[in-house]
């Protein structure tokens, strides 16, 4: 049987370490376990100041060693300018930790470092992930690793608005369009794109959820090692028909066959409930595939086992992670999706910057870009696999100096064998439509 000493080192392992009071995130407070061992903390109580109103974590609910979960407390009680937020072993009376604050988070009241050092206001919200000590991890911005000058990549008008997720495959590059369309572009002679005349895609096609309903909210697109033929997947934040309600899914359409106007999703992963709450518009923006065996040979670590990542422990998926990047929090999810339905949430990365609105993996290089707009000035981070076995910032890059800071939400990279003289093409989509154009042309080292 174990000592009462031995029983409460667990509990003093688990600290508050992250609160959000204010913001596009919902009043939320994040949790760490900076101990050895993982921590059942089913049943605990959170509370604020008032002891008349509990959050109580469900039941099975397991801290793991050095990880982190965040709860949305906003249905229980509201966090305020001066407030506090404390935690509780099951019962509500036994004090685990706390914290008080006289000023709203703006965004967020953060740990430096996590689970051991002082609260302070940090740059952007992480929560689920590691809080954005320093800046970005130490690392300072870079000039663009490319061409300084950009082009335009489209004709006048073609998209209008709303042009968002990008991802080249060859002599095709796919583009989501907010409003619930999927373009499927080809090259146009000059360095460009136009849109496909054949099989529907002249105008894009719709889309829609499973069932042939609704208007998905299509922000990003991705594929996975097969190709068209295995399916779009495409990062999608809200319902447009309920377009108050966050809906954070990835939709698989099949691209591949077909020559009708509208694609009805033949699979629907909803991930909204394990994440933490976001408003309807500041949800999914970015997804990416990562194939299992990139992963296996960095040595990546699964978050929720705690041991190196084993692709065989999961049911028929495709060979690969998806990434998805979180506009309101700047974080970003890598997740099994098991062809069954199932969705295991596998990596937590904190981005370090306002927002994330584009993800690419770059298997050359083997890593992961992420893409900001406006909201930071163009800046674009690249994460790698470290020696822990988790994604860390590698660089970061400031956007090329002949681009304006435009609305970029979307980010696409060439294959190696574009490479040409040391550098290649990458393209950008700007949500804006800036002087009647929607997508641009640089160039980056290879």
């Amino acid at each position: 049987m174990l000592t009462p000493a031995a029983q409460a080192a667990p509990a003093d392992d688990i600290r508050i370490n992250e609160v959000v009071t204010t913001g596009s995130v919902n009043d939320s407070i994040e949790l760490f376990n900076k101990g050895t061992a993982a921590v059942d903390i089913s049943g605990w109580v959170l509370k604020d100041d008032n002891n008349s109103s509990t959050f109580t974590v469900p039941s099975g609910t397991t801290l793991a060693a050095g990880a982190f979960r965040a709860f949305d407390v906003s249905a229980s009680f509201g966090l305020g300018s001066s407030d506090k937020a404390r935690l509780y072993l099951p019962g509500g009376s036994t004090l685990v930790d706390s914290y008080t604050w006289t000023s709203h988070s703006a965004p967020s009241w953060s740990r430096c470092p996590d689970g051991t050092g002082a609260f302070g206001k940090a740059a952007s919200v992480t929560l689920g992930a590691a809080n954005g000590c320093g800046s970005g991890g130490g690392t300072s911005p870079q000039a663009w690793p490319g061409g300084s000058t950009v082009a335009t990549a489209d004709g006048s008008n073609v998209f209008g608005s709303d042009l968002s997720g990008l991802y080249e495959e060859g002599s095709v590059l796919w583009g989501a369009q907010n409003s619930g369309t999927l373009w499927r572009l080809v090259r146009d002679g000059s360095g460009g794109w136009r849109p496909d005349t054949a099989n529907g895609w002249t105008s894009g096609k719709t889309l829609r959820f499973p069932g042939g309903s609704g208007a998905p909210d299509s922000e990003a697109v991705t594929l996975t090692g097969t190709g068209a033929a295995g399916g779009a997947y495409v990062a999608s934040e809200r319902n447009g028909d309920a377009s108050g309600t966050s809906r954070l899914s990835v939709l698989r359409y099949d691209v591949a066959t077909g020559t009708g106007t509208t694609l009805t999703a033949t699979k629907e992963w909803n991930l909204t409930a394990g994440l933490p709450a976001v408003g309807s518009n500041a949800g999914f923006e970015a997804i990416t595939w990562i194939p299992d065996a990139g992963l296996t040979a960095a040595g990546f670590k699964d978050e929720s086992t705690g041991a190196a990542y084993d692709p065989s422990r999961f049911g028929a998926h495709t060979g690969g992670v998806f990434f998805v990047g979180v506009e309101g929090t700047g974080t970003v999810y890598g997740y099994v999706l098991e062809d069954g339905g199932a969705a295991t949430r596998v990596a937590t990365v904190a981005s370090g910057m306002a927002g994330v609105m584009e993800l690419q993996w770059e298997p050359q290089a083997a890593r992961l870009w992420a893409v900001c707009d406006d909201t930071c000035s163009g800046q674009h981070r690249t994460f790698t696999v470290g020696s822990s076995g988790t994604f860390g910032v590698a660089a970061v890059y400031n956007r090329p100096s002949g681009m304006s800071n435009l609305n970029n939400e979307g980010f696409a990279l060439s294959a190696a064998d574009e490479c040409v003289g040391g550098t290649k093409p990458v393209y950008w989509a700007d949500d804006g439509n800036t002087g009647g154009h929607a997508i641009r042309r640089g160039t980056v080292t290879c």
